[in-house]
């Protein structure tokens, strides 16, 4: 039988960090489905050519990203990337309210997309440009992870016998783990991200 942990009515951030840690094991299955699709559409993008239609609007897509950035300054390229990060984890958590279905068709696209620009990046300059995205993706990829995990396990209130009562559970617990783990994560990526851009080109 689950144990149940008592916290106390008062603020305490060591509290909140033990709940976020509570949510996150109860939710590691949801977390760890993620990273299985993420890993398997990696590989489609890495190794299956896309169709030519798609090739072009990828190209398209991360073309326009790379103008919108071009002339940044440090702060300005950190908040840019920071901005689209946690609007993407948000939005993910928060509408897999619809089933789960948002985060679960997030992640097989950023899945493929990450693994088409590292095809690309390879065929260009080799394995040797890989390693560029390890710095910021030790901290963004969990970041990614654990919102679309959490995204999907928030969908499945629908299947609680108490459906209002899981529903406000589950926000409570992803608005919680979004600010104390989720944040904090993508500002460190953030930050590492916009310094290799800015010092690497």
């Amino acid at each position: 039988m689950k144990k149940k942990i008592r916290y106390s009515k008062k603020f305490s951030l060591k509290e909140e960090y033990l709940k976020n840690w509570d949510f996150l094991k109860e939710s590691k299955k949801f977390i760890y489905f993620v990273v299985l699709f993420f890993i398997i559409f990696f590989f489609i993008g890495f190794f299956l050519p896309a169709p030519e239609s798609l090739n072009k609007w990828i190209l398209e897509f991360v073309s326009g990203l790379l103008e919108k950035t071009e002339n940044m300054g440090f702060l300005e390229l950190f908040g840019f990337i920071l901005l689209n990060n946690m609007q993407s984890g948000f939005f993910s958590m928060m509408l897999g309210s619809f089933f789960g279905i948002l985060p679960l068709l997030s992640i097989i696209a950023n899945g493929y997309l990450v693994g088409f620009v590292s095809s690309m990046a390879v065929q260009e300059a080799g394995f040797n440009s890989l390693w560029r995205l390890f710095p910021h993706g030790i901290f963004e990829l969990p970041a990614v992870f654990i919102s679309f995990g959490l995204g999907i396990k928030f969908g499945t209130f629908i299947f609680k016998k108490n459906k209002k009562d899981a529903f406000k559970e589950y926000l409570i617990n992803c608005l919680r783990v979004f600010i104390f783990v989720i944040i904090p994560l993508l500002i460190i990526a953030a930050i590492i991200e916009s310094s290799l851009i800015i010092f690497l080109g």
